[in-house]
């Protein structure tokens, strides 16, 4: 063997968990099996959930209350020692756990074995990963808040501004361009109850289940979910090791979340374009083209919708990683990690350019109304007027249906026609059409809550802004 080939390799007795195995590693197994590259991020949870194990252990008699104090004050020079950089991850000592129960051992002595008593990095693991979610959890619901309250300022702003829905991408009926972004508010409304649902599932506490059956010391779990801020104890040792369905629920809040962004992220691209051109975007959220010195690309629209791809891979990956999992953990869970830490800073780097981006939205008004105009969108507004004189509703419908046609023929608009014009389709129709027939008299006849109405979006918002508080 040459000299870099048994320095690459860790000898048995230099793992925690090495008094069982009469050879070392094989260096690129562990290189391959060692997971300190990504979860060394959780650190701080780690080391809290040490700290509330440690005073937990000291509480019921496991360790001495001068063993508490100095694995307590040993953790927190772990952890400024990681803070200030001066702390070296080692690949030999494997994951974030190992690496810093190592250091601590390093500071403290023999006291720093005692540490890990009545727990197992199966139990330690699921412990640290709810706290970071959780965590994370509370900043994404934070900046969700934020890109919420920015739709509301800019539809209360736009309640008036009229533009054309659609469906199948086709001119339908005139909408106000407020009560349009109200659609994009209440999709988020149910991302954040979501977000707010799978949080519950989260803040339970598996720490004390150990390996898999628990521990023989006399633990008081429910004070260490006291001492982390935990709802309560998980309830089976062999569920609270193995479950990763709280990880699989955040990504599927996120992947939804995504694809709500995506759809938000498809009309801001269509309507930047110039073949709609109904809003403008700052230059600081669009860069230009390298060698045609006209574009103003939306790049931050762009890109989250192309992001929603990589999340919802996530979800699918954490979900093929646990379908055939026996009970209890496997080492397929440290494939847990990169794809729900991935998809955290996915959502917050989204979520943080959507809050930032809403509310410097410029709407081109005049344009939206052009076309509004264009595709007879009031053609429903003249079937229902039709309706309330008396005329069955297929008969208004084929009525209407001739009016557009020879509108079409005519290059004109139904508000554009004359009365006479219109009356050859049907005789009662009389001079009050014609406010039925405008954009403004559209969107003010639907005043009813969830309607499009000026008014009606100003309510919306009001309501809206007493929810978020």
């Amino acid at each position: 063997m040459t000299d870099q080939k048994k320095s690459d390799q860790t000898t048995s007795s230099e793992k925690p968990w090495g008094g069982r195995f009469s050879e070392p590693t094989d260096a690129f197994v562990e290189r391959f099996t060692a997971s300190v590259g990504f979860d060394q991020r959780l650190y701080h949870h780690d080391i809290t959930g040490s700290i509330a194990h440690a005073t937990m252990l000291a509480k019921v008699g496991v360790l001495t209350d001068a063993e508490r104090d100095q694995i307590i004050d040993g953790l927190k020079g772990v952890k400024e020692d990681i803070e200030a950089g001066r702390f070296e991850w080692s690949v030999s000592l494997e994951d974030v756990h190992m690496n810093i129960e190592a250091r601590l051992t390093d500071r403290i002595g023999i006291t720093g074995k005692k540490l890990h008593t009545g727990r197992s990095r199966n139990d330690q693991v699921a412990t640290d990963i709810r706290l970071y979610l959780r965590d994370e959890i509370d900043v994404i619901a934070e900046e969700l808040a934020r890109l919420q309250a920015g739709l509301l300022d800019l539809a209360e702003r736009e309640a008036d501004t009229i533009m054309p829905g659609f469906t199948h991408l086709q001119t339908a009926q005139p909408v106000t361009f407020g009560h349009h972004l109200l659609a994009w508010y209440e999709m988020l409304v149910r991302d954040a109850d979501r977000l707010q649902d799978c949080r519950k599932r989260v803040n339970v506490m598996p720490l004390g289940a150990a390996a898999l059956a628990g521990t023989t010391y006399p633990i008081d779990r429910n004070l260490t979910a006291e001492l982390l801020g935990f709802d309560r104890p998980t309830e089976n040792s062999l569920d609270s090791v193995s479950d990763r369905d709280f990880a699989i629920e955040f990504c599927s809040f996120a992947a939804l979340l995504m694809t709500h962004l995506s759809r938000f992220s498809e009309e801001l691209v269509l309507w930047t374009s110039a073949q709609f051109d109904f809003i403008d975007l700052p230059d600081r959220f669009c860069t230009g083209s390298s060698i045609m010195p006209q574009k103003k690309n939306p790049d931050v629209p762009e890109l989250v919708r192309g992001k929603t791809g990589r999340v919802n891979g996530h979800l699918i990956s954490l979900l093929t990683l646990m379908k055939s999992q026996p009970l209890a953990y496997n080492k397929d869970n440290q494939e847990d990690k990169e794809p729900l830490f991935d998809t955290v800073d996915t959502i917050k780097g989204c979520l943080k350019a959507y809050a930032d981006m809403i509310p410097a939205i410029r709407a081109k008004a005049d344009n939206m109304r052009v076309a509004a105009k264009r595709g007879f969108s009031t053609a429903t507004d003249l079937a229902d007027y039709l309706v309330k004189k008396g005329v069955p509703f297929r008969d208004a419908h084929e009525i209407v249906g001739k009016s557009v046609a020879f509108g079409v023929a005519e290059g004109r608009d139904l508000s554009d026609m004359t009365l006479e014009e219109l009356q050859q389709f049907s005789d009662v129709i009389g001079e009050d059409v014609f406010d039925v027939l405008t954009l403004e008299g559209s969107v003010q006849a639907r005043d009813h809550l969830g309607g499009t109405a000026p008014n009606q979006v100003r309510a919306a918002v009001a309501r809206a802004r007493s929810a978020l508080k």
